[in-house]
Formats: C-alpha cells, structure tokens, sequence
C-alpha cells in the first residue's frame, strides 16, 4: 500500500483516531505487519492506555496490539507484566505514571500487549527520541481517545488519522467533520522571519504591529485575556497564541469592526475550536497560521460502528477521497483482498 512506503520516511508517525472506534488499532496492526515484512527496525508506545481487550464504553472486543519479535516497546510496569510474550527489558523511567514507571524493551516473540507510555507529549517526545539508541529506525505512536496533542509536529514527524461511522452515523456530517479536522492539521506555516521572531515566546499571547513586529504581551493565555480585547487589537493585524486556543476566544477575534486579523498558534493540536467558529473567522477576513505544520500521510475510514451504523465502504472511501483530496484507505477492505 503506498502510504506504507511514505511512512518509512519517516523517524517518527502517530496513529490518530477522531474518535474511539474509527478503526485505529486494526490500521496499527497493519502498519506493524507491512513495517515488519520490509525489515525495518520499529518501537510502538501510547499516550496514556490503548491495547486493552474489551472497549471500556461498548464493552465490546477489540482488536489488540500485536507485536513480533524484535520490536522495541515502551509500556508501564503493570501492563509489561502481563504481557503475553518473551522480552528483554532495556530501560526503567525514573518518573512513574499511575501504572507504574516506564519500561523500554525489547520483544523475543510476537504477541498482545496492553501500551500505557508517556503521560505527556513533553514526555512521549523525550521517549521517542532515545530510541535511535536502541537500533530504532522508526517509533509508531498509538494514540488514547482525544489526545489529538500526540500529533503535533513537535512530537512526531508526521501522522496518519482514521476516521468513520462511530464519528457520524451519516455520511455527509462525517465527510464534514473529518474535511474541518483536516482543514486545521493542514494550515500553513508562516514566513521564516515569522517563525524566528515567534518561536522562542514560549508563553503568553502577543500583539504584533502591521509590519510584523513584536509590540506587547497581553496576557499569560487566552483565558485570562479581560474584555477590553477590541480596543487592544484597534490598530494590530497579529496576534499570536503560545498555548491553548479556545473558541471564546476566536469568536472575540470574529467580533473585531476593523481590518481582518492573522492568527498565529504553535501547531494545529493547539486549537479548540468549532467549524462554526473557524468558518466565521475565516469568512470576516481571518487567517490562521502555524509555526510547526503538521504533516498528514493519509487518512483510513472504517465503516462500522459499536451502535450497529454501516455505511457503505465504497462509497466512504470515494466520497471522503474527493471531499479531503488526500490518500484515503478502508483497512479491513485491504486486507480482505490481500
């Protein structure tokens, strides 16, 4: 499948699903297997617990991770305990996350595990990047529902999202839904000079003067911005968040009278807000801009949902294709056919 051979480029890629049950183990699986016939040497972990045997909202089976001999994987103390295969254990994490510390090692035989790794992006990151020391050619990054942070640029290299029926149970909300996310992983990255007068500010939201120049910190984050915002933005075109962008604080951008205003955020992982709100600011004027852009390999639908909803495999799969005008790959469909 060719987004196997585009992943390969790649040092890093996390699985991302819009929501439990869009068929985001069952493409982990696959990648694994296609990873492990082509020979690369790869290690898997999570943000938070993924893997488990039953779904604890449906309580219905799910497909459970499976790993072969010779994959390196980074798990808590409990779940390495219990998993179901042989392994040599190469490093304990001095931190601890409610399960235990993290344990790194290394698979002597294929079989099911349970992944609870970093509690944190700060913290997966820092995991990812000593693998290289383990022989690691590539680290796949299963990720818990609405952790949509393990795919921000600064984490892993690039990503792979999954989408279908337990989204929307009708096509066109899904297509809908699935064409805004995408919208957000997709904005552009601003200019150069841009990225190096913005990207050492670490906190606070700043304004920037017409010609792009730093002028003023109004405040820690966007929750603690007062009321007085139109005033402050009467004459700046730019405005640039470090952290968390919530949908009050867009719909207080959409309010302004005068000329449309550019936003600047971290990554896409940082906005909270709603199509409804980001249609608004972008029909006014708005832009939004990035300073890390994340890079989306493909996206994978699955048709069914826990609810019993089955759309028509086919016809997801072309629809979503045109409306994303991106890869798009039913799994189970592949796999059927294989």
């Amino acid at each position: 499948m060719p987004f196997i051979d585009t992943i390969t480029r790649f040092n890093s890629v996390s699985i991302v699903g819009m929501a439990k049950n869009t068929g985001k183990t069952t493409c982990l699986n696959y990648v694994i297997h296609r990873l492990q016939e082509k020979g690369l040497k790869i290690a898997l972990t999570s943000i938070g617990v993924d893997g488990e045997e039953r779904d604890v909202l449906y309580d219905t089976p799910k497909p459970r991770i499976v790993l072969h001999e010779g994959m390196v994987f980074i798990t808590s103390e409990k779940d390495f305990a219990q998993r179901e295969f042989p392994a040599e254990l190469l490093s304990v994490s001095e931190r601890a996350t409610p399960l235990g510390c993290l344990t790194t090692a290394r698979a002597k035989d294929s079989g099911k595990v349970v992944l609870s790794g970093p509690s944190d992006s700060a913290w997966l990151q820092e995991m990812i990047s000593t693998m290289p020391d383990y022989g690691v050619e590539l680290t796949l990054v299963d990720g818990a529902l609405s952790r949509m942070s393990l795919a921000s640029p600064a984490v892993t290299d690039a990503m792979v999202l999954c989408t279908g029926a337990a989204c929307s149970a009708q096509l066109s909300e899904l297509i809908r839904r699935t064409k805004f996310r995408c919208t957000l992983i997709s904005l552009p990255k601003v200019s150069a000079a841009l990225y190096d007068l913005l990207y050492p500010l670490n906190s606070g939201v700043w304004l920037l003067t017409e010609k792009e120049e730093v002028i003023k910190k109004i405040a820690e984050t966007v929750f603690t911005i007062d009321n007085n915002l139109e005033q402050s933005l009467s004459d700046k075109l730019t405005v640039y968040a470090s952290g968390a962008v919530t949908d009050t604080f867009l719909k207080s951008l959409c309010g302004r009278t005068h000329s449309a205003i550019k936003l600047v955020v971290r990554d896409f992982s940082k906005l909270f807000v709603s199509s409804l709100t980001y249609d608004r600011f972008i029909r006014k004027g708005g832009s939004i801009e990035v300073l890390q852009k994340a890079k989306l390999l493909a996206v994978c639908t699955n048709p069914v949902s826990p609810e019993g909803t089955r759309l028509n495999p086919l016809m997801l799969k072309e629809e979503m294709q045109e409306a994303l005008q991106l890869p798009v790959y039913d799994i189970v469909q592949i796999i059927n056919n294989e």
